[in-house]
């Protein structure tokens, strides 16, 4: 006979206080951590690159071609601005957006900065087969690469948080240690409790109701009604 599975442990709940930006490099997983994020703190999730993409109707490579990377950040910031005005989420930022004096202005204004940290060697490899990526369309992309890590590095330093990231930790267990950052900042991130599943609350309820019923005096049970 089979064991049974242990049961699940009761489902934490947190209290975002804030947007949460995420921050770093192409490849660092800002996509696919912030969207389980914000699947594990149960509150919205956007990319700012599909809204651009969608409010241009051109994908991010097709505006690079026809209109050049500085046109591209310019729509990049009104977008910014628009996306930061959500109350509390999380929004994933394309590798360029940190750079701008003025979108850290925004972002620290209205929510707070969140850098994936990631070496070089992992981010090669994650990208390394993609052809996505405008500006490593180059004859030699992945020394295009290390002159981007090298000078955008320091800049992802300034933002408020960080979680270091390697090609072998699942994106579960990134959001774990994303969290685990989030909640050094009760200004950002709050433990709310442990959630009790809905039908045990009830049964805890009838439970003790009964044992009021059956044990105590009906004078006492009624003056405890009033």
């Amino acid at each position: 006979m089979a064991e049974q599975s242990p049961p699940k442990p009761p489902k934490r709940s947190y209290r975002l206080k804030k947007v949460v930006v995420m921050v770093g490099m192409m490849g660092a997983g800002k996509t696919a951590v912030g969207r389980a994020l914000a699947t594990r703190l149960d509150v919205p999730f956007l990319d700012s690159d599909q809204e651009i993409e969608a409010a241009a109707n051109l994908t991010i490579p097709e505006i690079f071609d026809r209109y050049g990377e500085a046109f591209f950040r310019e729509k990049e910031t009104q977008v910014m601005a628009r996306l930061l005005d959500l109350e509390r989420g999380v929004l994933s930022t394309g590798g360029g957006t940190f750079l701008s004096d003025c979108n850290r202005y925004l972002i620290s204004e209205r929510g707070v900065s969140f850098w994936l940290k990631a070496d070089l060697e992992v981010l090669w490899n994650r990208i390394r087969h993609k052809d996505t990526r405008p500006l490593l369309r180059t004859p030699d992309p992945r020394t295009t690469l290390a002159t981007l890590f090298a000078a955008r590095d320091p800049l992802y330093g300034l933002a408020d948080l960080f979680a270091e990231t390697d090609g072998d930790m699942s994106v579960e267990d990134m959001v774990d240690r994303v969290i685990a950052s989030l909640l050094t900042r009760p200004d950002i991130l709050e433990d709310v409790k442990w959630q009790i599943p809905s039908w045990l609350t009830w049964a805890r309820a009838a439970t003790l109701l009964i044992l009021v019923l059956v044990f105590c005096p009906m004078p006492v049970f009624a003056l405890r009604l009033f």
